[in-house]
């Protein structure tokens, strides 16, 4: 519009607040990602093993439902650390699959058009891009790993009574801080490849990689080299190590074969969020020198 003209008029509609700003990336995400009945889906989906989760808190506590299924509470699963220890680690690995969906397109995308320059020429800064995108698998994960968790937890308690509550409580700490190392890791590896590897398809195979294939390749080099701590490789054990320590839980198999300890798995962690918060700060830029 030319400016002679004097009928331009300046933006009067109300402004978004900084501290949220970084919201608006996670909510057109969103937007794009539900109009697909095929994620959508997926997403509901997610939500049957808590459903199944229901109901076994359920029957442990109905003494006519035991009746009628002619089974006893000793026929049923303990309700304890251990049981949600199980649960809280079907939906994270729900939550992994969402992740490989979503994950790799969020960057990438914005790298491969040169889209960059268009997010970051306006109010936002290179912080609250990453914030942003971090926030799409963040909250998606939340509605399918702790947020439930905690509601089946608290179930159990209303029928448990307030003795079990009291005596159980740290379960509720344990089964949002195993959810949270789950998305913080998943949220960062998924952003950091996306940034990476500017092919979507290729992205989404590195990250399935990540968790899947790293596995067996190292149980062949503890079972070939003795190496104890070759498991450490293996973001797939080191999340399980972690959950065993949040739990209080030890399986043999983690005594027989590979003994890691939960302070190395915490290390391993810390070193890959560090690498890929590195990737992101490196690729996340408003332009890009090419020699």
């Amino acid at each position: 519009m030319a400016v002679y003209e004097h009928t331009y008029q300046p933006y009067a509609g109300q402004l978004t607040p900084e501290r949220s700003r970084f919201l608006i990336i996670p909510r057109y995400a969103y937007q794009d990602l539900f109009k697909s009945r095929i994620f959508t889906a997926l997403f509901v989906v997610g939500f049957v093993p808590v459903l199944v989760e229901a109901v076994l808190i359920y029957f442990h506590h109905n003494t006519t439902a035991l009746a009628i299924m002619e089974l006893s509470v000793a026929d049923l699963i303990s309700i304890n650390n251990s049981f949600f220890r199980v649960f809280t680690s079907i939906q994270c690995w729900i939550g992994f699959v969402l992740t490989v969906i979503i994950g790799p397109s969020l960057i990438s995308r914005d790298l491969a058009n040169n889209a960059l320059p268009l997010y970051l020429c306006r109010p936002i800064s290179r912080a609250e891009y990453i914030i942003g995108k971090i926030s799409v698998i963040a909250f998606m994960l939340s509605a399918i790993t702790w947020v439930p968790g905690l509601l089946m937890f608290f179930f159990q308690s209303f029928l448990g009574g307030f003795g079990w509550l009291t005596s159980n409580l740290w379960m509720a700490g344990s089964i949002f801080l195993y959810s949270l190392t789950w998305i913080i890791l998943l949220a960062l590896l998924s952003t950091a490849l996306s940034a990476l590897i500017k092919w979507k398809l290729a992205a989404g195979g590195a990250i399935f990689a990540s968790f899947i294939a790293t596995l067996p390749m190292a149980g062949i080099i503890v079972g070939m080299f003795r190496a104890v701590n070759g498991f450490v490789i293996s973001p797939t054990f080191v999340m399980y190590r972690i959950g065993e320590g949040f739990f209080g839980v030890e399986t043999d198999l983690t005594i027989r074969d590979a003994p890691l300890p939960v302070f190395s798995a915490w290390v391993v962690y810390l070193l890959i969020c560090g690498i890929c918060l590195l990737i992101l700060t490196r690729k996340v830029r408003a332009y890009e020198v090419i020699k």
